[in-house]
């Protein structure tokens, strides 16, 4: 809005300096949309190349094959679970896990039989999510000229969608019911095999590899116990019921033990570097936007 006390004389002398302002302004931009545009995505295909190579590193002088890792999983303070797994990738090859029994303080013994292995979902969906947003970057070579701001936003918001759906697959493990646990695939995957009492389920949190062992009893069919079915959960507690092949059970334990996994917290690490830089450059887009869109007279 004119300021009613500055001279018509003033106006010539102000739009001749928003022209000059706005010409630099122009140049400016011109230079980010040719330049510095390149140059983050570049930065971008860099950092996730190290996290696409994270989740794929390959064993030394053997290029073809994935390193295999060991990790002991136990706490300290409790020793009813202990349990050794080792990770190839995505894939757990082996799993060792010793249960000391609650009532008996009997100690069970099970592990993978040797033509099984468990892929882990949560890894091989947020590496996807990297290669997928590599696919994006790689599509914009330098020979690429962006012509506007908002193409810019828009691939953006793209690689950040990518990037956001890879941290929250490591972030947020799947809930699932108890009658899903005890039919799942995994519980066929050991020798000897599980008893009926006995439930497990492995899921990445964060930068963490989790063991969850449940030991159940089976309500009897007269019980006056109210029977109430628990929902989906990541984690259930103790006193959660099920019903299954026409049996209810309750959930008398629960323990669960974890281990860092280091290279999955890399790999968080540069999902966080590479959203901050993709907001830093839409940052730098909306400044030239404000002024296009600021009219002083």
């Amino acid at each position: 809005m004119l300021n009613p006390q500055r001279s018509l004389s003033e106006l010539p002398k102000m739009s001749a300096a928003s022209q000059v302002e706005r010409a630099v302004l122009e140049e400016e931009f011109n230079w980010l949309l040719k330049e510095e545009v390149h140059s983050v995505l570049k930065q971008l295909q860099d950092v996730l190349k190290e996290a696409s190579r994270r989740f794929s590193m390959p064993t030394p002088g053997l290029e073809s094959q994935l390193k295999q890792e060991n990790f002991i999983l136990g706490s300290s303070t409790m020793d009813q679970v202990k349990g050794v797994l080792t990770l190839q990738g995505e894939a757990l090859t082996q799993a060792d896990i010793n249960l000391k029994v609650a009532k008996s303080s009997q100690v069970l013994h099970f592990q993978f039989r040797e033509d099984k292995q468990w892929k882990l979902q949560q890894i091989q969906d947020a590496r996807n999510h990297v290669n997928q947003t590599l696919q994006l970057l790689s599509s914009h070579d330098e020979s690429y000229h962006f012509k506007t701001g908002a193409e810019v936003n828009k691939l953006m918001d793209a690689v950040m969608l990518q990037l956001t759906r890879a941290r929250n697959r490591l972030t947020t493990p799947a809930s699932m019911t108890l009658p899903e646990l005890a039919t799942s695939g995994l519980m066929k995957m050991f020798t000897p095999p599980m008893p009926g009492d006995v439930m497990v389920n492995f899921y990445i949190n964060l930068s963490k590899l989790c063991l969850t062992v449940y030991q159940l009893h089976v309500l009897p069919p007269n019980t006056t116990k109210n029977f109430k079915p628990a929902g989906s959960s990541v984690l259930h507690n103790p006193g959660a019921m099920f019903e299954l092949n026409n049996n209810r059970f309750e959930v008398s334990h629960v323990h669960k033990v974890e281990c860092v996994v280091p290279w999955l917290n890399d790999t968080l690490v540069f999902f966080t570097i590479s959203l901050q830089l993709c907001q830093q450059l839409k940052d730098k887009i909306s400044v030239f936007s404000s002024f296009w869109n600021y009219r002083p007279f």
